[in-house]
């Protein structure tokens, strides 16, 4: 029962983009669907802070169900915001720099930081290999239980193969505190991350997320993408710092572009009866995210995770997601409820 309506569970995918801090929009729109209870959660691709997400949400499940899966993803992105001490440190200057609607590049910390990490080696900056995210991982994710429990579902962790150049797909029940880490290690504040004697970068340049682990698996044809990577941006980039971050979205988009280019293809083809409908299956496709507001916050916020801008991410997602099973519910498992040809093509 929902909102005094009988409702039936209808079984769904999800592919969650990276994005740094602003992961934490994914944070809400999970933490909305799990409130809601219309859909179960199958299978996930994720990739960088979808990875994260992706293990926070799904150890939570594996031990007490979904609102076990909400506490987890809390307690994961409140430890994520106390890392930033040093921004926090900074704090009434920061505040000040907004006052003056300045971008975030003028913070000190960030450009000292951007100078540092693009001038001196990942191996010399930080040749012990120190990740704080890997201590937060292991308090919060049980890898052993989230592997072998049933109540959880199938994960897909994308990374970038350094030497290979292809992208490698970690999947339960052989996830650990390293391949998520793989996921997410964003070159060149990272050294690359070891696993069984290769090594890896963050999953978003060839996958960001992958969506094929999904279409390959047997059992639900549709796919909820979570977008937090923006496509569209009506300014053109004005300064030096605008012009990277531009490069970097369309470069993180640019594999979700092209595999949606594919499904669309493959989705014309089985409608016109040029593919034989029982040895393809349709899927259906389906996006939630905000590019307008991604758009506002700027790349560099991806940095500086203070928890305020972590709780009005998490609240948009939670909009976001409610205004998208409001209006699109019903169509799930009979129809895509995204244009993919007009957003992708």
């Amino acid at each position: 029962m929902k909102d005094g309506r009988t409702t039936n569970v209808k079984n769904v995918n999800f592919a969650l983009q990276g994005g740094g801090a602003h992961g934490a929009f994914v944070w809400g729109v999970l933490d909305l669907v799990l409130e809601d209870g219309r859909l179960a959660i199958e299978a996930i691709s994720a990739t960088s802070a979808g990875a994260m997400n992706a293990v926070a949400m799904a150890s939570g499940m594996a031990h007490g169900g979904n609102e076990a899966a909400r506490e987890n993803l809390h307690q994961f992105w409140y430890e994520v915001s106390r890392m930033d001490m040093v921004y926090d440190f900074f704090s009434p200057l920061n505040q000040w720099i907004q006052a003056l609607k300045l971008p975030p590049e003028y913070h000190p910390v960030h450009s000292f930081i951007h100078t540092l990490t693009h001038t001196v080696p990942p191996n010399l900056l930080n040749p012990f290999h120190f990740n704080p995210l890997r201590s937060l991982l292991q308090r919060v994710v049980d890898f052993d239980h989230l592997n072998s429990s049933p109540d959880a579902p199938q994960l897909f962790l994308n990374a970038t193969n350094l030497r290979t150049g292809k992208i490698k797909v970690f999947q339960t029940p052989l996830l650990s505190a390293d391949a998520v880490l793989a996921s997410a290690c964003l070159p060149p504040y990272f050294q690359a991350v070891e696993i069984d004697g290769e090594h890896y970068w963050d999953g978003g340049y060839l996958g960001n997320p992958a969506i094929f682990p999904l279409i390959y698996r047997k059992g639900s044809h549709d796919v909820i993408i979570v977008q937090v990577t923006a496509i569209r941006r009506d300014e053109l980039p004005a300064s030096a710092a605008d012009v990277l971050h531009r490069i970097n979205e369309i470069s993180f988009n640019s594999s979700l572009m092209r595999e949606m280019r594919a499904i669309a293809f493959a989705t014309r083809l089985i409608d016109s009866g040029e593919l034989d409908k029982d040895k393809h299956s349709r899927m259906f496709m389906h996006w939630i995210g905000n590019d307008q507001l991604m758009s506002q916050l700027g790349t560099a916020t991806q940095f500086h995770p203070e928890w305020s801008l972590l709780c009005r991410l998490r609240d948009e997602g939670r909009e976001a997601a409610r205004s998208w099973l409001d209006r699109h519910f019903d169509q799930i498992g009979n129809a895509s409820t995204v244009d993919l040809t007009e957003m992708f093509l």
